[in-house]
């Protein structure tokens, strides 16, 4: 069936109402395959535009963009009003070229395969500029509880959206196609993709050996922002101490290591000595190493670094700085003008943490970890870099104190299931005030502490010492998606030139 010719009327509505329908596939609804639809529709309205003006086409996504975004990232009208109208905006954008890139490439022969490129590139741009990106919202993130989330162990996060893609595109033809031929091949090849996905094996990749551990949730003393300086160090050494009881009394298992989320201290020890001290006294009485996170002071008094140092009865060890500091929240791009615009950047945020340049692979006790720090679990690059370090088990350090009674926390706990699947590995989240929890390497959340009050999770986890077929493969799909997604863009807006000028032989 050939698609409708549609002008801005329906499409503009539609695109909005498509891209509202793709964000109820996250948190806090999460209704499964939403995007999947949203997508097809999407893709069925870069069909029907195909010979409209780019004005039209380019409204389309932005009008997409602005649907899916707005709800999507509502949560970060906690941080401020000016803080999500700004990122709405900035993400929105990209899906002016991502909706051109898709109209061309659904000219294409094989436009399913030729627009899950594209579609892969544009996720691909927006985890990337400006400054760190945003990889948040991937088609690939909505595979969780579905028999698509396997794909991500075998072809990782940007295989899986590529699929994810193809299945909308089939969908877009079991509607529409020209045919019951066509429409029951779309319809079988959706079935194969998801029995596929059902056999694909998901798990440890090589097990190693277990650790106990202990996650402690130390929670937060009130509205963020607002708290003394100091009690947020107080409430995590006392909910320690709580541990180190329970161990010394035989109710809780002796830990490997005690993991401590993101900032959970506010006060730098290297340059406090009491808080060192206090540090190093309890993980001897505990018998274990503590993972602290923190806010370190800076090599200049403008700046600061958010990190995870492993510390001993001896004193600090191995450290990980963080390797995506997230802009206007943990340092300020273009302070004075952005200062100028927004005078509270300087009190929220009155030093600049500095971006790490080490991956996360840190030695504790006997174990070698991957350490994240909060928005890292969504960076590919940042897991890969760890488990290439030889890290047998991956830590997500967070605080969402910022984000407390909101769906952030929820879309990032998601992510980190996600990241179990991908790397065959354990991952264990301690965080401030929650989510703090336990997910096995399929995706299964084990454990997980009450929100908003002082806990402690104790777990025995499987570590891993292979790699799943993503580790390995998974940049090289990535780059030969990225490189067809581009030529996708190419050859779709050649075609469309030379059919304008009456050559109609060429065919890609």
């Amino acid at each position: 069936m050939t698609p409708p010719r549609l002008g801005w009327t329906v499409a503009w509505p539609a695109a909005a109402a498509l891209g509202v329908l793709s964000s109820l596939g996250f948190d806090p609804v999460g209704i499964p395959f939403a995007m999947v639809v949203g997508v097809a529709g999407l893709i069925w309205l870069a069909r029907a535009l195909g010979s409209a003006r780019k004005r039209t086409v380019a409204v389309t996504g932005l009008l997409y963009g602005a649907g899916f975004m707005g709800p999507l990232i509502w949560w970060m009208n906690a941080v401020s009003n000016g803080a999500y109208i700004a990122l709405v905006i900035a993400e929105t954008l990209f899906f002016v070229p991502i909706m051109l890139a898709l109209r061309a490439a659904v000219r294409l022969r094989r436009w399913p395969l030729w627009g899950a490129a594209v579609w892969v590139l544009g996720e691909w741009t927006r985890g990337r500029f400006p400054f760190t990106g945003f990889p948040w919202g991937r088609l690939a993130h909505t595979s969780l509880d579905t028999p698509f989330s396997s794909y991500a162990r075998l072809v990782a996060m940007p295989g899986t959206s590529a699929v994810l893609f193809v299945v909308a595109a089939l969908l877009v033809l079991v509607v529409t196609g020209r045919g019951l031929r066509v429409r029951a091949a779309a319809a079988g090849g959706i079935a194969a993709l998801a029995l596929l996905g059902a056999v694909l094996p998901t798990g440890i990749a090589g097990a190693d050996g277990t650790r106990q551990v202990a996650l402690v949730q130390g929670d937060v003393p009130g509205v963020f922002l607002t708290w003394p300086r100091g009690e947020i160090l107080e409430l995590h050494l006392a909910e320690t101490d709580r541990l180190a009881a329970r161990i010394e009394a035989g109710e809780v298992p002796q830990p490997d290591m005690v993991l401590w989320p993101e900032n959970a201290t506010d006060v730098d020890p290297y340059n406090n000595p009491a808080v060192g001290e206090r540090l190093s006294a309890l993980s001897a009485r505990l018998g274990a190493p503590i993972l602290v996170g923190g806010i370190f002071d800076g090599p200049t008094v403008e700046t600061a670094r958010n990190s995870g140092v492993v510390w001993t009865q001896d004193g600090p060890g191995e450290r990980y700085d963080k390797l995506k500091p997230v802009p206007f929240g943990e340092y300020v791009p273009f302070r004075k003008e952005a200062g100028a615009v927004v005078g509270r950047l300087a009190r929220d945020i009155p030093r600049d943490m500095l971006a790490g340049d080490q991956p996360g692979a840190l030695t504790i006790g006997d174990t070698r970890i991957g350490d994240t720090i909060c928005y890292d679990i969504a960076y590919d690059s940042v897991t890969r870099r760890a488990v290439d370090g030889g890290a047998q088990l991956i830590v997500v350090q967070t605080s969402n104190a910022a984000f407390t009674g909101t769906s952030q926390p929820e879309q990032q706990w998601d992510i980190s299931r996600l990241r179990a699947i991908e790397t065959g590995r354990w991952v264990v989240v301690p965080s401030t005030n929650g989510i703090s929890g336990v997910v096995d390497p399929t995706g299964r959340s084990v454990e997980r502490a009450r929100l908003h009050e002082p806990a402690t999770v104790n777990a025995k986890v499987t570590l891993a010492s292979g790699r799943t077929p993503a580790l390995v493969l998974g940049r090289y799909l990535e780059s030969a998606l990225l490189a067809a997604g581009l030529a996708a863009w190419f050859l779709g807006t050649r075609r469309r030139a030379q059919k304008k000028e009456g050559v109609a032989s060429w065919k890609p």
